[in-house]
């Protein structure tokens, strides 16, 4: 049975993750005066199919953060952060999230098997982040998972400029594994490097800083893959 993010992603017009973050890697205030209100209500009028919603330390996060954004949308959230035990899944699942995000690189494989496995008993998809196939290769259950390509180098705290090519380099990695929702994250910092990766068969994106700093969020391009509703 699909989960409601990955149904939201595949039928989506335009399938952004689009995120909600108070900064960038380097520390660079991104809401500029804006509310969350602000922000959601730009998203959901651009069709945002799905919202992210980062609540790390890296980036002045907090679980308020998502707390206060499930109270201004029903749209399917994924919370953002190093989650490494299973309690906050729990958590997340109670500030409304309906994704959580496990980063493969900071988890051994018995804790990525444990916690994949407690999020799909919770309810939540798990929103699996890889950066090779060595990682994705110890994904559990990759089927009911959304497994998403990070573009950037975490060791780095993300402030590297990212290159989209590994991205395009692993999706036939990720087909083979079974997902039904390969996204690409990340270094996404124009509408074309977007409208690449739809084009060569990425079923979402996630998208944050050049979506914040965007003028309008109208030009980002739409799916070439949209499955139909109902």
């Amino acid at each position: 049975m699909t989960s409601r993010f990955v149904e939201a992603l595949l039928t989506a017009e335009r399938p952004l993750i689009m995120e909600v973050k108070r900064r960038d890697a380097h520390g660079i205030d991104l809401i500029a005066g804006r509310t969350p209100a602000d922000i959601v209500a730009a998203y959901e009028a651009a069709g945002a199919p799905c919202i992210s919603v980062v609540t790390g330390r890296w980036f002045a996060g907090t679980t308020e953060l998502l707390r206060d954004v499930a109270r201004l949308t029903e749209l399917p959230l994924l919370q953002k952060d190093f989650i490494t035990r299973r309690d906050q899944i729990a958590a997340a699942g109670e500030l409304g999230a309906s994704a959580v995000l496990l980063t493969a690189a900071l988890l051994p494989a018995s804790s990525m098997r444990t916690l994949v496995e407690t999020a799909l008993r919770t309810g939540l998809t798990p929103f699996v982040e890889i950066t090779d196939e060595a990682e994705l290769e110890l994904v559990p259950h990759a089927d009911e998972c959304v497994i998403a390509v990070n573009n950037k180098d975490i060791t780095a705290r993300e402030r590297d400029v990212g290159d989209i090519g590994r991205s395009l380099d692993l999706l036939p990695a990720l087909r083979a594994a079974g997902t039904p929702c390969p996204v690409s994250a990340s270094a996404i910092d124009s509408p074309e490097k977007a409208a690449r990766l739809l084009a060569a068969g990425y079923r979402g994106l996630l998208i944050g800083t050049a979506l914040l700093r965007a003028t309008d969020l109208n030009a980002w391009p739409t799916s070439p893959h949209r499955l139909p509703t109902g």
